[in-house]
């Protein structure tokens, strides 16, 4: 039984196994920050419902500019999209009927636009047993015959986040190659800003960079993302996305989350310090966890079905690894939500995961 390819509705999950949902739902499946959108959103919406009866800007307006001023770069290398879920399919047109590399276990959606593309696919495995690290060898010599590498920086579902000097190895070597990089940055904003490599791409002209507004302002009901990459690649993408891919409302509450540079770093806090508490209690109790950087970790329990469908009997639901390739359900990812859920959730897990004392 194939179960939902992605976090959140957790409903679809308790519909695909059969169960009848619990009145109340604890779902870690999904990474968005507990704390909720920024005040000022909330504040501002009766200004936002304005802007229903108008026409949104065909660019994206104020959110294009307010993420060129942000990032300090041109406007013309920026593209604002419907999530970065459409930028990702629009990427993948640049690559049909070409070769790209994924690197798993990764986000499921660059195979997904990709072989919807007709692109061809090198896979390409991290190991577990070396942390998730990226494999540089392997992937510098596939770079020599391929047109694209997807890259996830921190990686979803590990959390695991590059080493700076890998990531420029591989950029460079693909560059001489003539291979494209595509480097989705959804979860860096919950490690630091200064990680991005968004300030390095004027020496990359062949690096794409694809952000989310969802995660770190906790929006995704409005979709929004943008990538940012040298201005001819960015016309590209333009050239093929629909008249008014960004809804006005989403622009201007785009526009309005740059500026919460408190409400970042708060959330930055209390993302490390609940990972580390889950991490250190997890392994505690045997289990093996990634080295996540991100609002998010992932772990290996001796049996993670039967730990999933336990917990989801309990009203708690987890993020299953059925459709993550290297990890192939072994493994569960927990979101970080709010201190009291994170509490409650090791509760939980402590009874179902402590084993029983033989001398009993």
């Amino acid at each position: 039984m194939q179960l939902p390819e992605h976090g959140a509705n957790p409903r679809h999950v308790y519909e695909k196994l059969g169960m009848t949902p619990p009145s109340r739902i604890l779902d870690f499946s999904e990474n968005c920050n507990p704390a909720g959108p920024p005040r000022a959103v909330i504040e501002l919406w009766p200004e936002f419902v304005t802007r229903l009866h108008a026409y949104p800007d065909p660019s994206g307006e104020p959110f294009l500019s307010r993420t060129a001023e942000y990032h300090g770069v041109p406007k013309a290398s920026v593209f604002a999209g419907n999530g970065a879920a459409e930028i990702l399919s629009l990427i993948a047109e640049r690559y049909r009927g070409k070769r790209a590399i994924v690197v798993h276990p990764t986000f499921s959606e660059y195979e997904a636009t990709l072989k919807a593309k007709g692109v061809e696919i090198e896979r390409i495995f991290a190991s577990e047993v070396d942390g998730f690290k990226l494999p540089i060898e392997a992937i510098l010599e596939s770079v020599l015959r391929s047109d694209a590498l997807y890259l996830c920086t921190p990686n979803n579902p590990t959390g695991v986040l590059p080493d700076r000097e890998d990531l420029l190895t591989l950029i460079r070597n693909a560059g001489e190659a003539g291979c494209e990089v595509v480097l989705d940055e959804a979860f860096i904003d919950f490690v630091d800003e200064r990680r991005s490599f968004i300030a390095e791409l004027k020496h990359f002209p062949h690096v794409i960079v694809v952000r989310s507004m969802t995660k770190m302002y906790a929006i995704p009901g409005i979709r929004l993302g943008y990538a940012v990459a040298h201005p001819e690649v960015i016309a590209a993408l333009k050239s093929m996305a629909p008249h008014w891919n960004v809804n006005g409302l989403a622009a201007a509450i785009g526009a309005v989350c740059l500026d919460e540079d408190v409400y970042r770093e708060t959330a930055i806090r209390h993302a490390a310090e609940e990972r580390e508490k889950m991490s250190a209690f997890l392994r505690e109790l045997g289990c093996t966890v990634t080295e996540s950087e991100a609002n998010f970790l992932s772990f290996k329990p001796e049996d993670a079905g039967k730990l999933y469908t336990d917990m989801l009997a309990k009203g708690i639901v987890l993020r299953h690894s059925e459709n993550f390739r290297g990890m192939d359900g072994r493994w569960l990812r927990i979101g970080m939500k709010s201190s009291a859920e994170m509490e409650e959730l090791r509760r939980e897990l402590a009874g179902a995961l402590k084993k029983p004392d033989p001398r009993s």
